[in-house]
């Protein structure tokens, strides 16, 4: 495979705001070891580009890229980073802003960027063999390719890749955009390959056009197939069901090494775990809970339904009365959610600590200090918080769904096998059972409990293997 070309609206470590960020840094990072030319295209936010790498970007080339009959400029930039070149799509009307999303004209501001990927390939003379494509943001790109950009000869030979790192969102919009935005016609609204009740569906257009399509666990390949994880889509899917696979996500093992970690005060690996409690305390101390050794069970996470956090806050009274453990919550998100658990820090101020925050380092510290790591998502595509909270020795307690099910192998009392606690039953009675068998394994077992911990801890969750997966699915598509 000589040349792909990554395309994603966000990547580590510039910005990211959720698994997204994290893959589009770690996976080209290792799929670069044994392909020929692999670059990467992300917007250039201005504002919250971090000043360390601002003095790498370099400007390149500038011109414009007509939205409908709007003319807009769009600069080129680049920057070299960990061996890897990037391309960075500049335009302070679109990009410069103070968030990455959740603006009224987020359609026309990602219309921009596909756009400005099929105008800037050929421009700069990498004109790639593979063209992978990732969420909403990017998945129109092989609609454009057949209609818009057809006559191009040279693209002609390109093939695409679109993963799905989460359905939910699929970039949905009024059918005038077609003109208004793209400036193509409506044939393929008309044929049903991009309709949507009426609307229009960028993930849609990309589930139908694209080469090959893959999701971000194989758990979850086969959900999204279904009326109660397809959001509307699970009949394209079926469909197109022959190019559809699931390639579980990876983590940067070098990053996540706690053995290493700058961010946590004590080291450790599977083979010594005795600076474990070390973190323990000195987390307890950071949140300000009594230090004493109790398991603690923790949640960082977007504090959601999706994430399942209303069904915790339902399991939390009972069990922070009847165990003595201690709980810590970071991360913020819906503010009946955040409340509740402020709710519970102050009700139980010596059991639960809720820190509604965004905070990397005390995040690195709950993987490392805690014992039990909660994601009762009521769905998840993947998932990279179980596999770092394995890394870390902290055992998780899942809602057996997408990745979940995939990365979790629960444990069994008779074999002693596992590597964390599923429960698939959705409701809060059940998920308050699992927390109390974790308990209980703790408390009585420190033997059983030690071995749990290190088969987690043993787990490759490197991105090898699954960039192995994708280098194979690039070579059979450009055969």
């Amino acid at each position: 495979m000589s040349k792909v070309l990554f395309a994603a609206a966000e990547a580590a470590p510039f910005y990211k705001t959720g698994g997204l960020g994290d893959v589009a840094f770690s996976l080209p990072k290792a799929l670069n070891e044994d392909i020929d030319e692999l670059r990467v295209v992300i917007p250039y936010y201005e504002k919250l580009f971090p000043a360390k790498y601002k003095k790498l970007v370099k400007d390149w080339m500038y011109f414009q890229v007509q939205v409908g009959n709007k003319p807009k400029y769009c600069g080129i930039k680049t920057l070299e980073l960990n061996g890897l070149k990037y391309y960075l799509i500049d335009n302070e009307e679109y990009f410069g802003r103070d968030n990455l999303y959740g603006y009224w004209d987020d359609g026309e501001r990602f219309a921009f960027f596909q756009l400005a990927i099929c105008e800037m390939m050929e421009k700069i003379d990498f004109i790639p063999d593979v063209l992978h494509l990732n969420d909403w943001h990017t998945a129109f790109i092989p609609v454009l390719l057949k209609d818009k950009y057809s006559w191009i000869q040279s693209y002609a030979h390109i093939k695409t890749v679109l993963t799905i790192h989460n359905i939910q969102f699929q970039g949905v919009y009024d059918p005038i955009v077609l003109g208004s935005l793209f400036g193509i016609g409506t044939r393929t609204f008309d044929e049903g390959s991009i309709e949507f009740f009426g609307n229009i569906n960028f993930m849609k257009g990309g589930i139908t056009f694209a080469d090959a399509v893959t999701t971000v666990s194989p758990r979850y390949a086969s959900e999204i197939q279904t009326p109660e994880f397809g959001e509307h889509l699970e009949g394209i899917l079926q469909d197109n069901s022959y190019k559809l696979q699931g390639i579980v996500n990876g983590i940067d093992m070098s990053v996540y090494d706690p053995a290493t970690d700058p961010s946590i005060p004590y080291h450790f690996d599977a083979i010594d775990t005795t600076n474990k409690i070390k973190d323990k305390h000195a987390l307890q101390k950071m949140v300000r809970l009594p230090e004493k050794d109790v398991p603690i069970f923790a949640v960082v996470s977007r504090l959601t339904r999706q994430k399942g956090m209303d069904l915790l806050l339902s399991a939390l009274n009972d069990f922070l009365k009847s165990r003595d453990v201690q709980v810590i919550i970071l991360g913020t998100g819906d503010k009946d959610l955040e409340d509740g658990f402020l709710g519970y820090q102050d009700a139980f101020h010596e059991k639960l600590a809720a820190k509604i925050q965004f905070d990397v380092k005390l995040a690195q510290m709950i993987y490392a200090g805690s014992d039990v790591f909660l994601m009762p998502s009521a769905f998840e595509p993947c998932g990279l918080s179980q596999m770092m909270a394995m890394r870390y020795g902290s055992v998780p307690l899942v809602h057996s769904v997408g990745g979940l099910s995939d990365t979790v192998t629960p444990y069994n009392k008779f074999t002693k096998v596992g590597t964390g606690f599923g429960f698939d039953d959705y409701r809060f009675e059940v998920l308050k059972e699992m927390m109390d068998s974790a308990f209980e394994l703790y408390h009585d077992d420190p033997k059983a409990w030690g071995n749990l911990r290190s088969q987690g801890m043993e787990q490759d969750f490197s991105w090898h293997k699954s960039a192995k997966k994708y280098r194979q699915l690039y070579q059979e598509l450009a055969d």
